[in-house]
């Protein structure tokens, strides 16, 4: 860990450009940074902006149009923390988004935000990106475990 700094991007693969780049600049207020082209000219990725150290990098040329299922291997789902949840949610609707809940084991598209307390003490709601890709919207607890967890790792390097 000491010698890690950071994460610096999540890479995702794509059907639909134009409908992805929707999705994460408009519907959740991404904002494109810049973009890669081949020597040929085509698109080799669009890197979007989630804070000044992380970055969500957008591949196209994706083979199929669904992302894996939560059973597959490989990444689960995409977290962003946000500071109030609500507000967030209202602005995903005001921008296009949907809503999806789990129900039975799988994410179902919903007219209204399902708002759970996950068993780490945060507040979260989700959505899917156009590829199928989950996304947990996260309100972080002042005193989740992560939080406590951080506080006495720092403790014991101190």
């Amino acid at each position: 860990m000491k010698h890690i700094t950071g994460l610096g991007h999540i890479a995702i693969k794509v059907k639909d450009v134009d409908a992805s780049m929707n999705f994460y600049n408009k519907v959740l207020e991404l904002p494109e940074m810049l973009r890669l082209h081949h020597d040929d000219g085509s698109l080799f990725l669009i890197y979007i902006r989630i804070t000044d150290n992380a970055f969500l990098e957008i591949f196209p040329g994706a083979e199929t149009d669904r992302a894996p299922g939560i059973t597959a291997n490989g990444v689960h789902h995409l977290c962003f923390t946000v500071d109030k949840l609500e507000p967030m949610l209202a602005r995903v609707k005001a921008n296009g988004g949907r809503y999806v809940a789990w129900k039975d084991g799988a994410l179902v598209t919903v007219d209204e935000p399902q708002i759970g307390h996950g068993l780490d003490g945060n507040r979260g709601s989700w959505l899917e990106d156009p590829d199928g890709n989950r996304i947990e919207l996260m309100e972080m607890n002042e005193d989740c475990i992560q939080y406590k967890a951080i506080r006495r790792l720092q403790a014991e390097m101190a």
